[in-house]
């Protein structure tokens, strides 16, 4: 398991890799920057941008994620819906700060008890970064992650605060974009008596290629290692996504297609998860 997240990380990162922590217009010749000239302008660069966690740009994706084949018969079934707002935010001429929240809201059948529904616990995220890539298309962000339990029943809250450190980063290479995006948090205080401690991993990796006409294409993994129970979650991802303008806002939809190479016990098998995203251009 450990060779293949490795070999995953390693594809994501030097493949076809990611764009930078820019705004759009400065893709069009910041003057002294050192980033060479863009594959894309435009609603063509826009599109590129939205794969890009460092990208300042203000946007809302909410994502609709349908789990299946969960619990000990296999039939149960979990519904996600996560808004995940990402505000940047300039420090200075040389570096910006992007922040990102992360609001669940899981609906469960035939996996608890009985039918469950709540707001799950929330994740935010702030990472410093350069405001320009190197001349090589490289950019990077560093900072913390925060679980708040702002979940509202036992099966979707760990019912305790936890933080950890957080690190991204991104390279772009004329249409390809790749990432590598990571975290770990740990229970901060005390522990309810009904909770296991917080020690948990996230690991992104991605690989996008966006086309002329705006389209998206790309592969993805988004797992996360419980290091209490020893038990990594490795889902792999296909999709594409699709920028509109709908009058003058600019929207991106798409979708994916998910298969859990690895997961807990009970754990879904597969899934899909249909995506709205709200860009706001600065």
């Amino acid at each position: 398991m450990k060779r293949r997240l490795s070999a995953l990380a390693l594809l994501a990162l030097f493949a076809a890799l990611p764009a930078q922590a820019q705004d759009v217009r400065l893709y069009a010749g910041t003057e002294g920057a050192e980033a060479a000239p863009p594959a894309y302008t435009g609603d063509e660069a826009l599109a590129q941008q939205l794969n890009n966690p460092l990208a300042t740009l203000i946007t809302v994706p909410i994502q609709n994620n349908f789990d299946y084949g969960l619990g000990r018969n296999r039939d149960g079934f979990r519904y996600t819906a996560v808004a995940q707002p990402v505000l940047p935010f300039q420090l200075n001429a040389d570096w910006n700060i992007i922040t990102r929240t992360v609001i669940p809201f899981a609906h469960l059948e035939r996996v608890a008890p009985d039918h469950e529904t709540g707001l799950g616990d929330t994740l935010a995220s702030a990472w410093i970064s350069p405001a320009r890539p190197t001349s090589w298309g490289l950019t990077w962000g560093v900072g913390p992650a925060i679980l708040v339990p702002t979940g509202t029943n036992r099966f979707t809250s760990t019912r305790q605060y936890a933080a950890g450190p957080t690190a991204v980063a991104v390279l772009t290479r004329g249409p390809w974009i790749g990432l590598v995006l990571a975290n770990h948090i740990w229970s901060l205080g005390g522990t309810p008596d009904d909770r296991e401690r917080v020690s948990q991993s996230f690991v992104q990796a991605a690989i996008a290629y966006t086309t002329p006409q705006r389209t998206t294409y790309f592969v993805s993994t988004e797992s996360t290692y419980n290091a209490t129970a020893g038990q990594w979650t490795v889902p792999i991802q296909a999709g594409v996504n699709q920028l509109l303008r709908v009058g003058t806002q600019p929207i991106q939809l798409g979708g994916l297609v998910r298969y859990y190479a690895e997961r807990p016990e009970g754990g879904s098998r597969w899934g899909f998860q249909l995506r709205l995203t709200l860009v706001f251009q600065r």
